[in-house]
């Protein structure tokens, strides 16, 4: 076989076994995977953000509460101020010391968020007013996107570790430098679980009254029960 021929056909069948054995070591999945658990991350970001721009609303309605309650409200937003102020960027989700400093100042947020949000179920004026049961509304649901968000991101970084450390497609995140990255688990016991707000002893419904007698218009007259 002529020099020729062998240049047209085997480096080209090299060529494609060496892309398909490239593919088959993650060269191209495992940033995939990377990129994925980062966008979820961005989620878990706008979530907090979220949550933390609803303090001020809470400012608002703790005017109307006592000195306790404000007592409260100036620990949220100096909890507030910091979890904002602390940052975790997509490049970062490999370093797990940062990541328990932005864990810590969002359950300290979060934490305080439910004491203060207990303490004003006391104020029975207060819960009628129309702003703070649209507040309530507005934090609960967005303790649940919150949980969400954290569970999905969670959900990418487990799929983007498994192919980090397994075989094959561990060797493509080698020749990349790519790291394991940290998953959101809860600093504080519990803490990933939105704080139950106190709506105080439960209502016992009122006893039923003994049923009058019924008016039986077939009953025996007087007279007739003489007979």
């Amino acid at each position: 076989m002529s020099q020729s021929l062998i240049s047209r056909f085997v480096k080209p069948g090299l060529v494609a076994l060496a892309s398909l054995a490239l593919s088959a070591c993650g060269i191209n999945s495992v940033p995939t995977a990377e990129e994925a658990a980062k966008a979820k991350w961005a989620d878990v970001q706008a979530a907090f953000q979220e949550r933390a721009n609803l303090v001020p609303n809470l400012a608002e309605v703790a005017k109307s509460a006592a000195e306790q309650e404000r007592a409260i409200l100036t620990d949220v937003i100096e909890a507030r101020a910091k979890a904002t102020s602390i940052q975790l960027s997509a490049d970062d989700l490999n370093d797990p010391a940062k990541m328990q400093q932005f864990q810590q100042a969002q359950e300290q947020l979060g934490a305080g968020l439910g004491r203060l949000l207990a303490n004003f179920e006391r104020y029975p004026d207060l819960k009628s007013i129309a702003n703070y049961q649209m507040l309530q509304s507005q934090l609960e649901g967005q303790e649940n996107r919150i949980r969400i968000a954290i569970r999905d991101y969670n959900e990418a970084v487990r799929d983007y570790n498994t192919r980090v450390r397994t075989f094959p497609e561990m060797i493509g995140a080698m020749i990349r430098g790519m790291k394991p990255m940290v998953p959101y688990a809860a600093v504080t016991p519990g803490a990933e679980v939105a704080p139950k707000l106190d709506m105080g002893p439960a209502q016992s419904a009122p006893a039923v009254a003994p049923a009058a007698p019924v008016n039986d218009n077939t009953a025996a007259t007087p007279a007739a029960a003489a007979q």
